[in-house]
Formats: structure tokens, C-alpha cells, sequence
């Protein structure tokens, strides 16, 4: 694959590459590594272009998750606890069983990565 674009936000890009250079390396490595035609299997059921090859999400995330778990890259889910106290009183917000969480794809060294 290929980086066809980057919008930085806040600065983000500038910390990043001072910061975690070296992972922001390995992380482009991860996505020329990662061949994006092998993963167009799935047929486009849509009216305007019927039958058509277009990339399987679910396989596609596969490779990546393949390639980031070999270079020690982890998930991780973070607990979260969200305020209510700007709900309006005739709202009343469902319980949650599990609690709320944010799931991570890929985390190393305090850096997070979503694919």
C-alpha cells in the first residue's frame, strides 16, 4: 500500500516524528509491507457498479494485524467513564453491562495506531 495522504492535526505529525521517529518509521514500513491488491476479493453488490473487485475490509485488517503483532505492536482497551451531567433531565441513559471502553488497534510504547 501506499501513504496517499496525511493531515497533521495540532501539530501531531511534527510531535510524532520527533518524538517516536523510529515508530513512525516501522509503521510506514507496515504499510508498504502490506500488499492491498492481494486483498481485493470482495464483489460490489451496489447498482452503480455491480461485480466489481473491491478490497475486503476484514481481510485486508487481517495483514495489518498480522504485520503489527510481528513487530510486538499490541491492542489495548482503555476503561472509559463518560459524563452524564450534560444530558437533559428527560434523558435517561441506558446501563451499560460491560462498561464503556475504547478499543486501540495497535499500541507500542504509548503510541497508538488505528487502522
Amino acid at each position: 500500500m501506499i501513504i496517499a495522504g496525511e493531515y497533521s492535526f495540532n501539530n501531531g505529525k511534527e510531535f510524532i516524528s520527533k518524538k517516536y521517529a523510529r515508530l513512525l518509521n516501522e509503521i510506514k514500513e507496515i504499510i508498504t509491507v502490506v500488499d492491498a491488491d492481494q486483498y481485493k476479493t470482495k464483489k460490489s453488490r451496489e447498482k452503480t457498479m455491480p461485480g466489481r473487485k473491491l478490497y475486503s475490509p476484514i481481510s485486508l485488517n487481517k495483514a495489518f494485524k498480522a504485520e503489527y503483532f510481528k513487530r510486538g505492536w499490541d491492542r489495548v482497551k482503555v476503561q472509559c467513564d463518560y459524563p452524564t451531567k450534560y444530558y437533559t433531565e428527560s434523558y435517561e441513559p441506558k446501563k451499560m453491562k460491560g462498561g464503556a471502553f475504547r478499543e486501540i488497534d495497535f499500541v507500542k510504547r504509548k503510541l497508538g495506531v488505528e487502522v
